[in-house]
């Protein structure tokens, strides 16, 4: 199995293939067109700020390299809003594999801090990315854009109104939290992506 994990100016990548190697896989961290097209599995990791991001994937041609990839491909918080139509995080077109649009939390409490950080709730789960994770099961997020419900909404969790915590169009699947840093549950679902 050749994973490769895409590599550009966003974070947390090292904590994605520690979560791999807990599974027994290997996986290649590259920004190489050429070793991304040919892997059996994509991972698109990424903390950060959507427009450098952006940027940076389009100063290197990924930004068309993701959008063609036929393989299963995981996009993983930032990764995943920037597989949407547009953030409004710095006004950024992103690449619009999901038409879904990403906003920023806009709390009606003074007690509701922005960014989530912390463990929440997934709910109404669909496709085998959730296959054997419980309904209300907890994931880590850390994120103050959201993705808004849409068609492609295969995962919903309510933080100051309810939002997609997962995506799925075609080979591509999305996911709002950090399934590396989500325990038991998180390595259910990269173990399910690996299957998918």
């Amino acid at each position: 199995m050749n994973i490769v994990i895409i590599q550009y100016n966003a974070g947390n990548i090292q904590s994605v293939l520690y979560a791999l190697e807990r599974l027994g896989v290997t996986a290649t961290v590259t920004d190489n067109v050429e070793t991304i097209q040919a892997a059996d599995k994509v991972i698109f990791p990424g903390v950060g700020e959507a427009s450098t991001a952006m940027a940076y994937l389009q100063e290197r041609g990924l930004d068309k390299v993701i959008k063609h990839l036929k393989q299963p491909v995981l996009g993983i918080c930032l990764g995943m809003q920037l597989m949407c139509a547009y953030s409004e995080e710095n006004d950024t077109t992103c690449l619009g594999i999901f038409e879904e649009q990403v906003k920023i939390f806009k709390p009606n409490e003074a007690n509701i801090k922005v960014p989530q950080i912390g463990w929440n709730t997934i709910t109404h789960l669909k496709t085998d990315l959730f296959k054997g994770v419980a309904e209300q099961s907890f994931t880590y997020f850390v994120h103050g854009y959201y993705a808004a419900l849409g068609e492609h909404t295969i995962a919903t969790t309510n933080y100051v109104q309810p939002y997609s915590s997962a995506l799925h169009k075609d080979n591509f699947y999305g996911v709002q939290f950090h399934p590396e840093k989500s325990a038991k549950v998180g390595e259910q679902i990269i173990q399910n992506f690996i299957n998918l």
